[in-house]
């Protein structure tokens, strides 16, 4: 059985920022189930709750070297989901209120790679592969290159390092760099670490890893363009031979219309009319008009510009003048959260503009909505359009990373189609495609054609897990 150590900065439920969480939180134990040694190692955060912290036991702790400081390093354990999580406690680095954000970050996640580094000869498991996540992980493949390879214990492990979003790369000063992780000159070079004159933990995965994968195909080759490549297209073109995309999945527990418990109104692919129900409801919560007849648009999001939101500054009237609702549900820049506030007064039941985080809303809008707005200049994966597609909500995308991948633009010469999408990050591109989306679900036949088609389809965690095992399966020894 092939054994796998996962490395990452955060996995949900024990600590979440992101779709980081949710990958580590659910694809560990799916992988498990398909007969995978699967195992996480993460920072121990203050931020834990007491009832996850009180089932995490402690093991053993060692000393860590951070250039010339030598740290304390707890090693605890527990079990999730069938699935053990081992965390690296120190409470300087940790115990905080926040994951990030702090002005010493590069020296805690620097802390945090050479603990799990030191930490496997006492976990009573010796990993086949490495599996690290994000920058914060990104320095495993190069120090066990430099500082461990030598050591029996390490000598045939592999290391697999996955992007999730590669604007975030961990770079620091050289100097931080050489002194954090006692690394000598030689590393600090062009075909290594360095970096516009300084160095990268992500880079260091980039150079190192004997396999790189991120979060879909699309988003793979993306970013060996320099648009998406965040300047680190040349080397991902010099190894895209060893990069694989592999599309997120999503809770099918969590996110079920069936038995989801958040929504007003259950309901399933065979009978749509528990969907109308919620849309009432969700009308009288917010007050909107009650009009189970008039298209309802929803938009999760960070309210930011990678989110498309430039877009709807645009047209935000002209959509408005659609005679369509519009439910909006996030936080983000303070201009576009004036503009949705703005027009909820301009448009008196028909905007509803929750600038807060709630996640009992989120889900009673993804059941509610007829159309899911995600017009993203880039996203690597999208959870969004996943819920969406999974509550018969129909996404309305711009064609980049996995919204491609996933939404399939409606074709009324076929008949096939899932969604809609428009190509062009334009905000009249976007315009045409809603009204367009609009038109075809006034009509009710067809709009519960393609709901159907949404809801038919599986990105469940089960396929995303198999992709995984075959890209695990070709590290493995020779001699197997």
């Amino acid at each position: 059985m092939l054994k796998i150590l996962m490395v990452a900065s955060e996995a949900a439920p024990f600590a979440k920022t992101g779709g980081l969480a949710d990958v580590l939180g659910s694809l560990p134990s799916e992988l498990t189930r398909q007969g995978v040694d699967v195992r996480v190692i993460m920072p121990k955060y203050g931020t834990i709750s007491s009832k996850l912290r009180e089932k995490i036991t402690h093991k053993c702790h060692i000393y860590v070297k951070v250039g010339w400081r030598n740290q304390y390093c707890g090693i605890e354990e527990t079990e999730y989901n069938g699935v053990i999580y081992y965390f690296i406690d120190n409470e300087f680095y940790f115990n905080r209120s926040d994951l990030y954000g702090y002005d010493d970050d590069g020296e805690r996640y620097a802390f945090f790679t050479k603990a799990v580094l030191d930490a496997i000869p006492y976990l009573e498991f010796c990993p086949d592969i490495l599996h690290c996540h994000d920058w914060q992980a990104g320095m495993i493949p190069v120090l066990l290159e430099a500082q461990y390879r030598n050591i029996d214990l390490y000598g045939n492990i592999k290391t697999i390092f996955t992007i999730h979003n590669l604007r975030y790369q961990g770079i620091y000063s050289i100097e931080q760099m050489k002194e954090w992780f006692s690394i000598s000159d030689e590393y600090i070079t062009a075909d290594k670490l360095e970096f516009y004159q300084n160095a990268s933990f992500m880079k260091g995965a980039l150079t190192y890893s004997n396999l790189i994968s991120t979060v879909s195909n699309t988003y793979a080759k993306e970013i060996k363009n320099p648009f998406y490549g965040e300047k680190m297209d040349g080397l991902l073109n010099a190894r895209s031979k060893e990069l694989w995309g592999i599309i997120n999945g999503i809770d099918y527990e969590e996110f079920n219309p069936e038995i989801d418990s958040l929504i007003y109104q259950t309901y399933k692919k065979s009978n749509m009319k528990g969907k109308n129900e919620n849309k009432v409801a969700i009308q009288q919560e917010l007050g909107l008009t009650i009009d189970e007849n008039i298209p309802m648009i929803g938009l999760i999001s960070r309210l930011v510009d990678q989110k498309g939101l430039d877009l709807i500054e645009c047209v935000l009237d002209e959509i408005l003048a659609e005679d369509v609702q519009f439910v909006v549900l996030g936080t983000g820049d303070v201009k576009y959260e004036r503009m949705f506030h703005d027009a909820m007064q301009r448009f008196p039941g028909r905007v509803s503009a929750n600038l807060r985080f709630d996640n009992t809303l989120a889900h009673k809008i993804y059941a509610a909505a007829d159309l899911f707005l995600m017009p993203s200049l880039f996203e690597p994966c999208g959870l969004g359009q996943l819920i969406s597609l999974r509550y018969g909500t129909i996404p309305i995308v711009r064609e980049t990373g996995g919204l491609k991948d996933t939404v399939i633009s409606y074709d009324e010469s076929t008949g096939e189609g899932n969604g809609f999408s428009f190509t062009h990050y334009n905000a009249h591109d976007m315009l045409y495609t809603i009204r367009r989306a609009v038109g075809y679900i006034r009509k009710k036949s067809l709009r519960n054609k393609i709901r159907k088609a949404a809801m038919s389809c599986d990105y469940s965690w089960y396929s995303s897990a198999v992709k995984y095992k075959e890209m695990y399966d070709t590290l493995k020894p020779s001699s197997d």
